[in-house]
């Protein structure tokens, strides 16, 4: 059972979630030095990216009792030591330091934490950055995380449902209540509450993340995939969101393509309903390096070499 006090119910789903056919970018920060994101969001915010994501992981731990899913041989995308930032705090700073870039993740992991501190940071970070976020949630893999966090690792997707549910009631700033099977609270109110709506993504490529973001969410987040499967994904989407009668309401999809790197394969993507492509650009022109100035420099001429030409 879930219900708010007043009932209403006005501020629950996001509005202005994007509907035209432009493109748009949002600049990858996994891996980055911390010391380098103050100098980079300014760059984003000036030359035309959309938006910057952010990865999650609270730790690192030396060895693994699960591997990691998305590759082949279990193993990490990234070396020990690696920066993993509070994506919420990390928001908020650079929020104060640029004028309209948006932040999104890839991805929080929701279930590891407590739905109510999530909820307060996550609305502190919207009224700070005049409502420049759009949270992405996953449910994780990682049960060492969960344990440390001393999270249920095997309940994480139901938990997730509830979360969600949990904390657009808590963004109204009104007396709400809820009771579900994970979590239950007698009447309250949260604030400072944002002043618009908060979009949520959901990301994960299994069946049942997918159809929690065409149940649930306002967009879904992909994994680094071909096109061919991201395309594929998105028709399966579109069919589950018919199933539960959303077909009709706004939805967002962002999309990290292995196979796609310029404006024509981009163009395809779109045309299949893609809105967000998310990527790190120094590679494409100085490799994997790890140079502020390298960094800035591929920000810079991935806007000129694609992005405007993109609009």
């Amino acid at each position: 059972m879930i219900k708010n006090a007043s009932q209403n119910t006005s501020k629950q789903h996001p509005t202005g979630v994007t509907q035209g056919r432009i493109m748009k970018f949002v600049l990858s920060t996994s891996f980055s030095s911390v010391a380098d994101l103050t100098a980079l969001a300014p760059v984003a915010d000036e030359t035309g990216w959309d938006a910057m994501s952010f990865s999650d992981h609270v730790v690192n731990p030396e060895t693994l009792s699960t591997p990691y899913p998305y590759t082949d041989d279990g193993s990490r995308r990234w070396e020990p030591f690696t920066d993993w930032p509070d994506p919420w705090v990390t928001i908020g700073a650079l929020s104060t330091i640029t004028t309209r870039l948006r932040f999104t993740n890839n991805i929080f992991v929701l279930p590891m934490r407590n739905p109510y501190l999530v909820a307060k940071a996550i609305s502190t970070a919207a009224v700070i950055s005049n409502n420049r976020v759009t949270p992405a949630f996953g449910v994780g893999w990682s049960k060492d995380e969960f344990e440390l966090m001393q999270q249920d690792f095997h309940t994480r997707g139901k938990r997730t449902d509830e979360m969600l549910e949990i904390m657009r009631l808590l963004w109204t700033g009104e007396m709400v209540e809820y009771q579900g099977k994970h979590y239950q609270f007698a009447p309250m109110e949260m604030n400072p509450a944002p002043t618009a709506p908060i979009p949520l993504w959901v990301g994960g490529i299994s069946d049942p993340a997918m159809k929690r973001a065409a149940r649930l969410a306002d967009g879904w987040v992909t994994d680094l995939q071909p096109s061919s499967e991201i395309i594929e994904s998105i028709k399966r989407i579109k069919g589950w969101r018919a199933d539960y009668g959303r077909a009709d309401m706004p939805f967002e999809i962002m999309a990290t393509p292995s196979d796609a790197w310029d404006p024509d394969g981009y163009k395809r993507l779109e045309d299949e309903g893609v809105t967000h492509i998310l990527t790190m650009p120094w590679p494409f022109y100085h490799g994997e390096s790890q140079e502020l100035a390298h960094k800035i420099d591929g920000i810079r001429r991935f806007a000129d070499d694609v992005i405007a030409r993109c609009q």
